[in-house]
């Protein structure tokens, strides 16, 4: 849906700036299993759940800096360091070319994608966050003007547009 592995992974929070509706959409190992099966994730062993909140907290740190054109702050970056090195380490090298890292787990797999995204000045161009009201999911724009703004023009930009019809409609019944 929203067109990456690692923005899929780090929209597992539905929710994500509203904290009286923030819901975790993966809460057990089953629920990981079957996210990473369905994102065609390589890796299959799965690390620990609060590995895994770790790794997309860290994530959605990042990406929240990018779109809001800041840098990550210092221990953020750190962490990201430390995450991406780790995760490099511990990854094997493809037996055929070309020649890649094949990741030990799905967090190391998550790093190593996230890891290109980050790098990848095209893509990373086109990554943008939903402006829905407590939303915070993230979605590659692909649209032709690059104007895209929800992360889901039937859910959050349906909400968006009943919203404005409301407040026009109020407005006219009160004038």
């Amino acid at each position: 849906m929203a067109g990456h592995p690692v923005l899929d992974f780090v929209n597992t929070v539905a929710w994500r700036t509203d904290d009286g509706r923030r819901a975790d959409r993966v809460p057990d190992e089953a629920a990981w299993t079957r996210w990473a099966a369905d994102a065609g994730l390589g890796a299959t062993a799965l690390p620990d759940g609060a590995s895994l909140r770790a790794l997309r907290e860290l994530l959605a740190a990042l990406l929240d800096a990018y779109v809001d054109a800041t840098a990550p702050a210092p221990p953020v970056r750190e962490r990201w360091r430390a995450t991406a090195l780790t995760a490099r380490e511990r990854s094997a090298l493809s037996h055929d070319f070309p020649l890649h890292p094949v990741a030990a787990n799905v967090c190391d797999e998550l790093t190593l994608k996230a890891e290109e995204l980050l790098a990848d000045a095209a893509a990373l161009g086109r990554v943008r966050r939903c402006a829905g009201p407590g939303c915070g999911w993230f979605f590659l724009d692909r649209s032709r003007n690059g104007a895209r703004r929800w992360c889901s023009s039937g859910d959050c930009g349906n909400r968006d547009r009943a919203r404005r019809h409301y407040e026009r409609t109020r407005q006219a019944a009160a004038n």
